[in-house]
């Protein structure tokens, strides 16, 4: 007896459910449908109606079900056209060879958005190749492209670099920094890899690009230069304290090592304290930076140095900015610090990029934003080794996942 069930809730177009039940094992159910005779045999390849030559059944694995894993089993017609052409008629709800449903493979591809395909295969008990080959071709399928030549009203753009693991396969990606979302990513962190991008912009695109925030790395700068020669190159503030905090780091380790055993005790666990802001120390915490900075007069310059190149961001103009920091790498100068010195030598050799903020007030937020999400991509999964796939994963990652709440739930559900 067929059950009379809506197709608005299973959704199997063509198909009618006779029935559904546990297996023998009863540890998933099975749907059992026949094909809906009043469908038309139509032939997959060329479109033309033909005859039905004969049934064909096959099982195709559907999302959990009251928490069984589900199985459905379709019937599908061999359409005759003429002598020697026989082919399977097309099934809207699952692809040709595939054996998991069109809403499954969503659904395995949003989990794995938020878990390691790891996790996703032990909980729907499906093989650890599989998931990724259903996310990757999901993702293939539904991901818009990322094309430059397609790219219109760009302002200002960010390039900057990412790991597919630590110290392996580096990308570049790009953001539109207004727009505030991914336009490209490529594998490979040289200059020819950007340029590729560049090139590939219409020229009344790439001619309104008025900056281009990055770090200092030449490679990008020199890609720039080459393609966009009317852009400003913007290094942001987050890369010049990095690289200050690095001057800190290694300086306290050189008068940890001269300290006597009572100025070795004070300094341990200050490293922190040196890099935060005095706004964010609690009051235990400021009062022992306070002791190390009245004992230590290096680092005590080092930490005051710190403050005053933060307000370099806030000068009002280019040339009040190239000022100021002219200033400070004086007094930088003036120290016996080596690292102090080396670091007030690269800020002059990037004096031009670092002072274009004041001109454009332009900051590599949404490009850090953008490598925290990839970063817990890559935590997620310790690392990706398909640099293929990996794009994929970073293209996704920059889109709003609006579906979240929805997967999650289910996988509640199916708990």
């Amino acid at each position: 007896m067929t059950i009379n069930i809506s197709q608005h809730i299973l959704g199997l177009k063509g198909q009618r459910v006779n029935e559904i039940k546990l297996d023998d094992g009863g540890v998933k159910i099975v749907i059992h449908c026949s094909r809906d005779a009043r469908r038309r045999a139509i032939d997959p390849a060329t479109g033309q109606k033909g005859s039905i030559n004969q049934h064909v059944r096959r099982q195709v694995n559907d999302i959990p079900l009251f928490g069984y894993p589900c199985v459905v089993e379709i019937e599908l017609a061999q359409v005759y056209i003429n002598k020697g052409e026989r082919r399977i008629e097309g099934c809207d709800f699952v692809d040709k060879g595939c054996r998991f449903t069109h809403r499954f493979c969503r659904l395995i591809s949003g989990l794995c958005r938020h878990m390691s395909i790891q996790a996703v295969s032990r909980h729907l008990d499906i093989r650890w190749e599989t998931v990724k080959n259903i996310d990757r071709a999901y993702l293939i399928e539904t991901l818009p492209t990322l094309d430059p030549a397609e790219l219109t009203g760009l302002e200002y753009i960010g390039v900057d670099e990412v790991a597919r693991a630590k110290g392996h396969d580096y990308m570049t990606v790009v953001y539109d920094m207004v727009g505030g979302h991914l336009i490209w990513v490529e594998a490979g962190r040289t200059a020819e890899v950007f340029s590729r991008f560049l090139k590939q912009l219409q020229p009344d695109t790439a001619c309104k690009i008025k900056a281009v925030a990055m770090d200092m790395g030449p490679a990008y700068q020199k890609a720039v230069r080459e393609s966009l020669p009317l852009a400003d190159i913007v290094f942001d503030r987050f890369h010049v304290m990095k690289n200050y905090s690095k001057a800190i780091h290694n300086q306290r380790r050189l008068e940890f090592r001269k300290a006597d055993p009572s100025g070795k005790e004070l300094m341990k666990g200050t490293h922190y304290l040196l890099l935060k802001n005095a706004d964010k120390l609690s009051e235990k915490q400021s009062d022992k930076l306070q002791r190390l900075l009245e004992s230590n007069s290096n680092l005590n310059a080092l930490y005051v140095l710190k403050e005053q190149l933060q307000l370099l961001w806030s000068a009002a103009s280019f040339e009040a900015m190239a000022e100021q920091l002219e200033r400070w790498c004086l007094i930088a100068d003036q120290s016996q610090m080596l690292y102090l010195k080396k670091f007030a030598k690269s800020l002059r050799k990037h004096c031009v990029g670092i002072c274009n903020y004041a001109k454009h007030k332009l900051t590599s937020a949404r490009i850090e934003a953008g490598n925290v999400s990839i970063g817990m991509i890559r935590k997620r999964a310790r690392g990706i080794k398909d640099t293929e796939y990996f794009k994929l994963k970073i293209r996704q990652s920059s889109i709003p996942d609006n579906q979240s709440m929805l997967y999650l739930a289910l996988l509640r559900f199916v708990e």
